[in-house]
């Protein structure tokens, strides 16, 4: 049963020039193996975590490094939770994350589902 859907979509530009700003923003947002990912990978990554959120409500409280976006050996991606939102998901039963991630012309976009 989906008991969440988030989506998010990020500029990648303006996403760019906000890392250029402010690099300590990469640090907060991003695990160490998804910092090593590209510009335009890194904000569908943003707006993975960002879609994680809305799957769960969009409460105050997680943190970042809690959802990771990693990739499988075949190429798919998939959501690791930890922390903050491994507690919230097993509190409201979800038991699996599907996450899909696109960037195309200079826009980056990602679905989390969340199921029980």
């Amino acid at each position: 049963m989906i008991l969440g859907v988030g989506i998010d979509v990020v500029d990648v530009e303006r996403f760019a020039a906000s890392i250029a700003r402010t690099p300590a923003l990469k640090e907060k947002l991003f695990t160490p193996a998804e910092r090593e990912r590209g510009i335009a990978s890194l904000a569908a990554r943003f707006a993975a975590k960002e879609a994680l959120a809305k799957s769960l409500g969009a409460p105050r409280g997680l943190r970042w490094h809690d959802g990771e976006v990693v990739t499988l050996p075949d190429g798919r991606p998939e959501l690791r939770v930890t922390g903050t939102v491994a507690a919230l998901a097993e509190q409201r039963g979800i038991r699996t994350f599907h996450v899909s991630l696109s960037h195309d012309r200079g826009i980056a976009s990602a679905v989390v589902i969340a199921e029980a």
